[in-house]
């Protein structure tokens, strides 16, 4: 292969080296199929393709469009490998030859992330979801060994739990040499309410775990783990299905903006969730969505906690109301709403003028500062908390 291309042109002008911190590899099914039956054992196999195709987001390309209509089902992934650049479609899945075209790209060490590998947590079962994983992270390992000094993998870790992740953390570091792992961004969980009210449809309702924030688990020795390792987190997961991503006819407008959304949830909760005041040393990859959501966040970030740091409430605390000037202003320049003044604050939605008239100030909301796990004292904290761990 040669080094003549614009690519390595540019690199050679620079005095620093190139990490592609996002490559993909496509795998190669019949390998993985056979370490997952290797590993895991034909059930294993079995239970792993039909999680997949029960899959809301993988498994929705096998309905109609009425289908999907009808089970408002996100419209899946399609077309999304290269096919008329028959070599680029290569050297995604053979390791040599991405290995020998490096130079070409002008990429001094590649970070690979999975493409198939990304359906590995999936299972609902705890037992097959970590089998799944192990296989795809042996695979990866065995894969790129020999190409080890510009290209790593980055391990698959589940996370519906700490202890699953941090039991294949250590596998997959101290055992097959990995450097990078590679996290969801969230867990599906359910909604306990759903699931005893209407049990039948509970699996349409459930909420995103982020890590950080009212989390059923405490993710801190997952993280103490990673720094104890030494292995950065790559957070790449999509928000196809939810909020804006439900197209059930287009993948284009699902696609757009997915990775944002879901990198800014889970971002935004490790931060307000402290964890990076904890773990200083931590440092987190948010994938595949861009800077523009990173720069409203750290914008939105210091601007929410300019007017609702725990002094700035005072601005918004109800005991602070002056009552009777209040009523003062409204009996001088209300006309018509001075007649029913007594009912200001007593009606049912309390949104309006009436907010904060009646409450009783001694009734003060639990957790009133939402910024003491991250301690954020001036707004340089949250510089210093965002700008060097989050990437």
């Amino acid at each position: 292969m040669t080094g003549d291309t614009k690519s390595a042109a540019i690199r050679a002008r620079l005095n620093h080296p190139i990490i592609d911190g996002d490559g993909h590899m496509i795998e190669f099914e019949p390998d993985v199929l056979d370490y997952l039956k290797q590993i895991g054992g034909p059930n294993v196999v079995e239970s792993y393709v039909s999680a997949i195709a029960g899959s809301r987001l993988f498994g929705g390309g096998q309905f109609t469009l009425q289908e999907r209509r009808d089970r408002r089902v996100a419209r899946a992934p399609w077309w999304g490998a290269p096919t008329k650049n028959t070599l680029d479609r290569a050297t995604a899945t053979l390791p040599r030859l991405l290995y020998e075209r490096l130079d070409e790209f002008g990429i001094d060490f590649a970070v690979l992330f999975p493409s198939v590998g990304m359906t590995a947590t999936t299972p609902k079962d705890a037992d097959v979801r970590r089998a799944v994983c192990r296989a795809y992270n042996t695979y990866y390992a065995d894969l790129y060994r020999d190409y080890a000094d510009r290209i790593t993998a980055a391990a698959i870790i589940p996370t519906h739990t700490p202890e699953e992740a941090i039991e294949e953390l250590e596998y997959a570091v101290n055992v097959l040499g990995l450097k990078v792992v590679f996290m969801q961004s969230y867990v599906r969980r359910p909604i306990p309410a759903a699931v005893r009210e209407a049990p039948q449809a509970a699996r349409w309702a459930f909420w995103l775990d982020t890590y950080g924030l009212d989390s059923e688990y405490d993710y801190d020795p997952v993280w103490a783990k990673c720094a104890e390792l030494k292995a950065p987190v790559g957070f790449h997961s999509g928000a196809t299905g939810w909020g804006g991503h439900a197209s059930i006819s287009t993948y284009v407008y699902n696609h757009i903006g997915n990775f944002a959304t879901a990198g800014g949830a889970v971002c935004k909760s490790l931060f307000l969730g402290g964890v990076t005041r904890r773990f200083p040393t931590m440092k987190f990859g948010f994938l595949e969505g861009g800077v523009g959501w990173a720069c409203n966040l750290y914008s939105d970030l210091i601007g929410h906690w300019e007017k609702r740091n725990i002094k700035a409430l005072e601005d918004l605390n109800p005991a602070n109301l002056d009552r009777e000037l209040f009523f003062d202003l409204f009996r001088r320049y209300g006309g018509a709403m001075v007649s029913k003044l007594d009912r200001l604050g007593k009606d049912p939605l309390k949104l309006g003028a009436g907010a904060g008239v009646w409450e009783d100030p001694d009734e003060e909301p639990e957790n009133k500062d939402e910024w003491a796990r991250c301690q954020i004292e001036r707004a340089e904290d949250i510089r210093d908390l965002f700008v060097n761990n989050f990437y």
